[in-house]
């Protein structure tokens, strides 16, 4: 037997049981065509040494926002954790560019000013333009004066994508909640699109460009774009028509709140006319919807069982009223569509259990593999329910970092509740499927940030760890992001293990990454080497090919020319 290409020299994880580690890779096409000893490997066209490295299967990102990366006409508010630094950003961002007409800034965190929401008058005096301004979690938006007087939000008026907050004359102070549940509909876009030069259909593409190039340089093979309108299906059958989907894509389509049978019908179509039109390669995918079950913990909104620990009589409230998710997902899973609902807070969490509880027992529906989003704050009651009901939880490590929900998420909630916080390690423990992800961009989309969170629940200095109970190690993180990944999303016949016969989409890792289970911080410290998609050379670090921002051509005519190829 001949191979295309032999990965030898690896340390590789295959996730398989009847061998769970190997020595050599070979890939035939776009699948796996030998994974065993060095010694027995087959002779193949090029050979790639991967001196002592880790070898694993591709990373299965299961909520990554590509529409929402990085804009470059954007200030980015990463990092800026006081008021005195977002006014200095975006004053410097303002006057550096007068041909914008509107200042917009991103990742904006709840914390900046203390006690209470920002408002206007924290933007005073930067700028004599409308300023645009989006938290980290695309949950609320922070507007000026002049935008709140652009976009007439006044006393009487709302905004079709989101719910300004009010002062005691009912006046809107610059605070915008709901944000994202509300952006995504139809009107919401619109009005977006037709205001905020941020959300305009090619901004988005590059966006999306930006996002797929990041994820195959983070070694992530599949990506699952959570967040998808019937309006934006477009921009990525556009990017995949121009050859820029390096890595695989999933898109969730967004049911709103609201959505009648009509609006449930044309997503049908859209799925039935997309898989008639299936690309050869399978690097696109439309079919889960994604559903809202409440808001988030940090601006109060969550659904929660008891009252928030800083809020006498605030429990937050459900996306739909009363009730009304369980008919909507009952509907839903009777039409043949899978799910994945976000919700964070405890009886949020509940509401979303009990509605796809009710649509096994309605429907006799099985297996369909139903998934919830964030699981934040979970009831104990509530967590064996996942792995009895083949419910998944699709949760980002990250999110428990203490840098990111000190000071809101975790007085919000409470430390009598801190023990709900991101339970992984229960879930893992109890039997249910856990798909590991980045929710980029609020999260880091390098899954290597996820694996040091997961097995530290600490902020990147390695400072203030908290709830260790919940660690995860490398080894099951690892296979979170990967055989869980590939389970959630009915994708384990073709990925999410290394065995023949699989997909190609692999990933070489720039060390062994079991060399710093003990010390998770040395994960910082890596990168994806090597990213295959189906075979093809997706990313590489620069030793085997120059990352592409076009669909990965053949090995050879992406610079792997060479019979004998060394990893550096």
């Amino acid at each position: 037997m001949s191979v295309d290409t032999l990965i030898t020299g690896a340390r590789v994880r295959t996730f398989d049981p009847l061998q769970p580690w190997a020595e050599a890779v070979g890939i035939d096409g776009d699948r796996i065509a030998y994974v065993g000893p060095a010694s027995e490997a087959p002779t193949a066209r090029r050979t790639v040494h991967a001196d002592g490295r880790l070898l694993t299967p591709g990373i299965i990102d299961s909520h990554n926002h590509l529409l929402l990366g990085f804009d470059e006409d954007a200030v980015s508010l990463e990092g800026a954790h006081t008021l005195t630094e977002v006014r200095r950003r975006i004053a410097d961002f303002a006057a550096r560019r007068p041909d914008l007409t509107w200042i917009c800034a991103e990742n904006a965190v709840y914390s900046i000013v203390e006690g209470r929401r920002p408002n206007a008058a924290d933007l005073e005096g930067l700028t004599d333009r409308p300023v645009f301004v989006t938290t980290y979690d695309q949950h609320s938006v922070w507007l000026n004066r002049q935008a709140l007087s652009v976009l007439g939000i006044s006393g009487g008026v709302d905004i079709a994508w989101g719910r300004p907050e009010r002062d005691a004359a009912g006046e809107p102070t610059g605070w915008v909640t709901d944000f994202y549940t509300s952006a995504m509909t139809i009107a919401g876009l619109a009005e977006l699109q037709r205001d905020i030069p941020m959300y305009s259909p090619e901004r988005r593409y590059r966006k999306l460009l930006s996002s797929v190039r990041m994820a195959a340089a983070s070694g992530i093979t599949t990506a699952v774009e959570p967040q998808v309108p019937l309006a934006e299906i477009g921009l990525f059958q556009r990017a995949l028509a121009e050859g820029e989907l390096t890595s695989r894509v999933i898109t969730a389509l967004f049911h709103p709140v609201g959505a009648d049978g009509a609006f449930r019908q044309r997503l049908k179509e859209a799925v039935q006319d997309a898989e008639a039109d299936a690309d050869p390669e399978g690097l696109l995918r439309l079919g889960p919807l994604k559903l809202y079950a409440d808001d988030v913990i940090e601006p109060h909104t969550a659904l929660m069982l008891e009252d928030y620990a800083n809020r006498p009589g605030v429990r937050g409230r459900p996306s739909y009223p009363g009730r009304e998710l369980v008919e909507v997902i009952c509907e839903l899973d009777r039409m043949g569509f899978q799910t994945h609902t976000h919700a964070t807070g405890d009886a949020g969490i509940r509401l979303a259990l009990d509605a796809i509880e009710q649509a096994g027992l309605r429907n006799g529906t099985t297996d369909r593999r139903h998934g919830i989003v964030h699981v934040e704050c979970l009831h104990p009651d509530d967590l064996p329910r996942f792995g009895r009901l083949g419910v998944t939880a699709a949760m980002q490590p990250r999110h428990c970092s203490p840098d990111l929900v000190a000071g809101t998420w975790m007085e919000n909630v409470g430390e009598d509740r801190w023990s709900r916080a991101w339970r992984f390690r229960s879930l893992l423990d109890s039997g249910a499927t856990v798909a590991f992800s980045s929710d980029w961009q609020v999260g880091e989309m390098d899954p290597l940030v996820g694996l040091y969170s997961a097995a530290t629940r600490a902020g990147l200095d390695g400072s203030d760890a908290w709830t260790t109970g919940e660690t995860v190690g490398l080894d099951r993180s690892l296979e979170a992001y990967t055989v869980h990944g590939a389970r959630a999303w009915h994708a384990e016949g073709d990925r999410g293990r290394v065995r023949e016969g699989m997909l190609a989409d692999l990933v070489v890792w720039s060390d062994d990454l079991y060399r710093h289970e003990n010390d998770p911080a040395g994960l910082l410290d890596q990168h994806a080497e090597l990213t295959l998609v189906g075979g093809r050379v997706a990313h590489s670090a620069g030793a085997l090919a120059e990352p592409t921002a076009t669909r990965a051509e053949d090995p050879v005519a992406a610079g792997l020319g060479e019979e004998q190829v060394h990893t550096h």
